[in-house]
């Protein structure tokens, strides 16, 4: 594969990119100029990033036939939003190089048991030569929006010459049940429909209320940490979120949605596809797809920097690069894009009538 250099910009140039692209003064030329320093950072991490998949694959579907791995480079605007991103009223302070998420694989697992089992035998017993610098365990701690799911980062390490340049590079594994991706997937839907940021613990109270009741209901079911702050007692949980379906709207809202986007894809040559660049447009109501096969990656991700820029500032359109097996798998790895959030109703729905 294609592989971009991490040293054609320093570090300090790379960072210095971050803050003029943070800083809602700069001029339209200087932000071009940035742009073109970050979409080279980000496209660095495409090789290290690759090799986790790899890995991520292979040893999920040992354990899970039915598990699903899919990575992805970070949007721009999650990364500006990041960069910018106050904590407890204090100036941010992140750096564009500091960032952990840049570069993430996610594999997503039937079941709870099946997605500890995967985290505990290849990720926290295996021998993996890259270095372990964080871990967060959203399934024992859930955070406080309802988010549940485990992030492990890595720093990417190789002795082998054409690799070395690539040491240092974070990439974030991410392991999700089926039903944990359910809820953050229906989350991120609501997102971008709504224009809230619920994901990032900004909605509107009722809605950021909604998926905190959900994912408790979640928890249940999988027997596992309930949300702070939700009833432990399932009638009442059921009847709560009962009350709040009925005042938001969240079935008729959803299912406008979906049927609102029309799908427009080149997805032809699906057996030999591995890129897919998808763009969502809610003002125009349609989704455009554009896949492409493992040799063109290097083209994938400059269409991906292209379409940023496109639509720089623009609320009501998203775009993301994902790397996917088969199309199948594309589309349950981010139903959110699909605006495909049958199974999230179909289990709200058996809670709202279980009282």
């Amino acid at each position: 594969m294609n592989k971009v250099d991490p040293k054609k910009f320093s570090k300090a140039k790379t960072d210095m990119a971050g803050e003029i692209l943070s800083d809602k003064n700069t001029s339209d030329l200087k932000k071009l100029e940035a742009i073109e320093v970050l979409d080279n950072w980000r496209a660095a991490h495409s090789y290290p990033m690759h090799i986790f998949k790899k890995r991520l694959k292979s040893v999920s579907e040992k354990i899970d036939k039915n598990a699903l791995s899919v990575q992805r480079l970070k949007r721009v605007p999650s990364i500006l939003k990041k960069l910018t991103r106050e904590y407890d009223g204090k100036k941010a302070t992140m750096k564009l190089t500091q960032m952990q998420d840049i570069a993430g694989c996610r594999v997503v697992m039937s079941n709870i048991e099946l997605a500890n089992k995967i985290y505990y035998e290849e990720y926290i017993k295996s021998d993996i030569k890259h270095q372990k610098v964080n871990e967060k365990n959203y399934i024992l701690n859930p955070k406080i929006d309802g988010y549940r799911g485990i992030h492990l980062i890595y720093k990417y390490v190789s002795d082998k010459e054409g690799k070395k340049d690539f040491n240092g590079l974070l990439i974030e594994v991410q392991i999700r049940s089926k039903l944990q991706h359910i809820w953050a997937t229906a989350v991120e839907t609501v997102d971008f429909f709504t224009k809230q940021a619920i994901k990032s613990n900004e909605g509107e109270k009722d809605w950021m209320e909604f998926f905190k009741l959900m994912s408790s209901a979640f928890a249940i079911m999988e027997k596992t940490t309930l949300i702070h702050g939700t009833p432990t007692n399932e009638k009442e949980l059921y009847l709560k979120i009962k009350e709040l379906e009925t005042k938001l709207h969240v079935i008729t809202k959803m299912k406008h949605w979906r049927e609102s986007i029309r799908q427009f894809d080149n997805l032809k040559n699906e057996i030999n596809s591995e890129f897919f660049l998808l763009e969502l447009d809610t003002l125009q109501e349609k989704l455009n797809i554009t896949s492409y096969p493992k040799r063109k990656e290097k083209e994938a991700i400059q269409d991906y920097a292209n379409a940023e820029k496109k639509a720089f500032n623009i609320e009501s359109y998203d775009v993301v690069l994902v790397g996917a097996d088969t199309t199948a798998d594309l589309k349950k790895a981010y139903p959110n894009y699909f605006v495909d959030t049958k199974e999230f109703i179909d289990i709200l729905q058996k809670i709202l009538i279980k009282y």
